[in-house]
């Protein structure tokens, strides 16, 4: 079986949220290491330690919607499922988190576009794919190629409410995209509010888990290397008590 790293690496200092969200890691050496020990350890010496090396750790400052993470239908709102409370990161089932994988490749879509339910039924068309239930679906868009540079979180189209729903009408609970977001940038939706003012455009795909709950997941990657389907998304997030998302290493797994 061959193994496809599907998440990005948590970075420091690169492009990768608004200013405002954009994590901390700062790392301690094995001499600094050696210096915590010899605290822990009175009478020791750092110099005693095999090389004077002691552990090497990081300390990191993060959200949990910083690198690829997958998000709770807690996340998008308060109720889920026509007025259920909604589910956290420790609450959804496991079993939505290992699945058959199913890909739409929307890399031709320009920035900023709105995907429908007749933009997925095409896709699916196309490749020769029925969906069926408890299917994860990994969007491709062109945000793919631009994690880390400077407009990556004004690149990549973005999945609507209707596209939303005519998933999770399938009983899909699992998705995923490689944009900042599973919705259109916030950069082209303030330009639509701006000139509709229509606040139902406002994250419309997050919002379409009030009717039917489901989990996403952001900042995928390599989703370029995977065919259409015939491969399997392992996607378990950590296990954060109450909390709206939680970071996962998503992988692929396909047949040699």
């Amino acid at each position: 079986m061959r193994i496809i790293d599907l998440s990005v690496a948590l970075k420091g200092g690169i492009a990768s949220d608004p200013p405002h969200m954009l994590p901390e890691i700062s790392y301690q050496d094995h001499k600094q290491g050696a210096k915590e020990f010899a605290a822990s350890f009175p009478g020791l010496k750092p110099e005693q330690l095999p090389d004077g090396e002691g552990p090497a750790i990081e300390r990191v400052v993060i959200t949990t919607h910083n690198g690829t993470h997958l998000d709770a239908p807690y996340h998008f709102h308060s109720t889920m499922d026509g007025g259920k409370p909604s589910l956290k990161i420790d609450e959804v089932p496991l079993e939505w988190f290992f699945s058959d994988g199913v890909k739409l490749d929307f890399r031709s879509k320009p920035d900023g576009y709105v995907c429908t339910a007749d933009d997925v039924k095409r896709e699916l068309e196309r490749v020769g794919y029925t969906l069926k239930a408890r299917d994860i679906v990994l969007v491709n868009t062109a945000a793919g190629t631009a994690y880390g540079q400077p407009n990556f979180i004004d690149k990549g189209c973005g999945m609507g409410r209707e596209a939303t729903l005519f998933l999770t009408r399938q009983g899909v609970r699992v998705t995923g995209i490689d944009g900042w977001s599973w919705d259109a940038p916030f950069s082209f939706t303030r330009k639509r509010f701006a000139e509709t003012g229509d606040p139902s455009i406002i994250w419309e795909g997050h919002k379409a888990g009030r009717e039917i709950g489901y989990c996403h997941m952001e900042k995928l990657t390599n989703l370029d290397k995977l065919p259409a389907f015939g491969f399997k998304v392992c996607c378990f997030p950590v296990k954060i008590a109450a909390a709206s998302a939680g970071w996962t290493r998503c992988v692929a797994m396909l047949e040699s």
